[in-house]
């Protein structure tokens, strides 16, 4: 008895890595990190995990979604027990234990020197704005409904305000503890309008709590009057000033995808 122990015990410790390219609806989640009433991404992903493993796996992600954000590209990873399954196994296991809301596009085990947050080198964000007079349901907690009117040409000059390395300190939220760096860079940003639907990304290297969706309400305020119009280059000028901020909703931003 005490072989078989000593034996479960030495395969639990001869551990590979499993990388994770995760795409879900965030609508029914209270975002993505684990919370102790376990409607989260995490939550459902961890305990699938377990299911197969037979025992506590722990997930970790590259970044943190809030309530009702989307992801396409999420990517995170988890130890599990080397020689259990292959990375297409895991694949069709996780998919047939998660919820529909919640599915793994790809799999595939790593060194034990990838991780999912630390060796992240950028990430891509994108927001979705619908204009139409009336919101088509498939848009429905998919993307923000305006329908007052929005300078397109205004909102793509000043989202370019934002490319560069800013300060962001005006643009986050309070998340309980005091963020020790604000300082970030924004690689790209990319307004496109298909019709009335108009699609903001952002490309950077980190981004505060909310960072996106305060940029997005602050661009949304400037394209359509309200406030002034040099409002965005003081709050990048002068961080400590935040005045009055704007967050647009969370249903229309997605993860697109995370670089490495």
């Amino acid at each position: 008895m005490a072989a078989l122990t000593s034996r479960r015990s030495e395969e639990l410790h001869q551990t590979r890595r499993l990388k994770l390219i995760v795409s879900y609806d965030g609508s029914e989640f209270a975002g993505w990190q684990s919370q102790r009433h376990g409607n989260t991404i995490q939550d459902a992903i961890e305990r699938s995990l377990s299911t197969i493993s037979g025992y506590q796996v722990v997930l970790a992600g590259a970044g943190r979604t809030d309530a009702g954000v989307h992801a396409l590209g999420q990517c995170a990873h988890a130890d599990v027990a080397a020689g259990k399954l292959d990375a297409g196994e895991w694949l069709k296991a996780l998919n047939a234990t998660l919820p529909p809301a919640i599915r793994i596009l790809r799999a595939r085990l790593t060194g034990g020197e990838f991780h999912a947050r630390f060796s992240a080198r950028a990430k891509l964000y994108r927001y979705r704005i619908s204009t139409d007079a009336v919101l088509s349901p498939f848009e429905n907690g998919r993307a923000w409904h305006i329908t007052r009117p929005l300078e397109f040409a205004v909102l793509s000059d000043a989202a370019a305000l934002f490319v560069g390395r800013h300060d962001f300190a005006a643009f986050s939220a309070k998340r309980g503890k005091p963020e020790p760096n604000t300082v970030r860079s924004i690689e790209s940003v990319r307004v496109r309008r298909r019709g009335q639907l108009i699609s903001l990304e952002f490309c950077g290297d980190g981004f505060l709590y909310k960072m996106v969706r305060m940029m997005v309400g602050a661009l949304v305020r400037h394209a359509s009057g309200k406030g002034p119009r040099d409002a965005i280059q003081e709050r990048l000028e002068h961080p400590t000033r935040q005045g009055a901020a704007f967050v647009a909703p969370a249903h229309g931003l997605y993860l697109v995808s995370v670089r490495y």
